[in-house]
């Protein structure tokens, strides 16, 4: 019992800096919005990555994990990743931050559904349901033909698309890579995709004093996230840690409400239960019998 406990106040602990640092990055990805668009954000989120792993590669000796083997399939990963963060950071500008998170919880949904066909796992009833439950949710929260389908609410649920594709991708890469090669290249490929969008149009805004600690906050806030759910993972199966993990919604609605004046949508609430409901389902089946993709992976912003 006492080891039970001991391992719910560290999963709350890891899960806690998690949230802290997802909420912190929607903020300062939507303040940053008022000076840089989203291809100069991801640009400078990604050197910040480059410094920052590259420091911990340095002083753990671990440079000889990184290797050049298969780039090919980093490159098609770190593009997945890349759109669907831009997406997100739209998003998050533009329409209700609680909105947003909601819409990301699909990501976990669209890892069912395109498993089968890109890792070949099977598509079992209980996958189908969670499916199923998953997507009632996202009418619930989007409410077609109530309320317009707005370009953010759009770009938001493209992310958990492209997001879970960059989950499936990252599967096929801890076959034969190491998490520092794989971050590694993520950072590096993405900060030169930012640069070449951010300054295909010949002007890159460069940081600013208001501007350079929140571009900061975001690229240290993105790693933290995955650092301390990765411990989370690590101490607890995901049956415990995906509820800590939507946490981060009724959080990011409070920050939203008291911040930007935005209102506690009971559509947006009621839509994420419904999409929670159905990961839970799928996660609490196969951590039953240990397998399938959704079981071991939560998140990928």
């Amino acid at each position: 019992m006492r080891d039970s406990k001991s391992m719910i106040a560290k999963t709350a602990l890891w899960m806690t800096g998690a949230i802290a640092s997802f909420s912190s990055m929607a903020v300062a990805g939507r303040e940053l919005s008022l000076t840089h668009d989203t291809f100069e954000i991801m640009m400078y989120r990604s050197i910040v990555g480059v410094i920052v792993v590259s420091a911990v590669l340095t002083a753990t000796g671990k440079w000889h994990q990184v290797s050049t083997q298969r780039l090919g399939l980093h490159a098609v990963r770190n593009s997945l990743h890349f759109a669907g963060q831009n997406l997100w950071f739209y998003a998050v500008s533009v329409i209700p931050l609680a909105q947003v998170f909601a819409l990301e919880f699909t990501q976990p949904i669209w890892v069912v559904l395109l498993s089968p066909l890109l890792l070949g796992e099977r598509l079992t009833p209980t996958r189908v349901m969670s499916a199923i439950i998953g997507f009632a949710g996202i009418l619930i929260v989007a409410r077609p033909g109530a309320t317009p389908l707005t370009p953010g609410v759009l770009a938001a649920a493209s992310s958990a698309v492209f997001f879970a594709l960059t989950t499936i991708s990252t599967k096929k890469l801890t076959g034969f890579a190491s998490i520092g090669c794989i971050v590694f290249w993520l950072t590096t490929m993405q900060a030169v995709m930012g640069l070449a969008v951010a300054g295909a149009d010949g002007q890159i805004v460069l940081p600013t004093a208001q501007s350079a600690p929140l571009l900061l906050l975001v690229g240290l806030a993105g790693l933290l996230a995955h650092f301390c759910i990765t411990n989370a993972l690590a101490i607890a199966p995901a049956t415990v840690v995906i509820p800590f993990d939507f946490a981060r919604l009724p959080t990011i609605a409070i920050v939203g409400m008291l911040l930007y004046h935005e209102p506690l949508d009971q559509w947006t609430m009621l839509g994420a239960v419904v999409i929670f409901s159905g990961i839970f389902l799928n996660v609490w089946s196969e951590g039953r019998t240990g397998s399938g993709t959704l079981a071991k992976t939560t998140h990928k912003n």
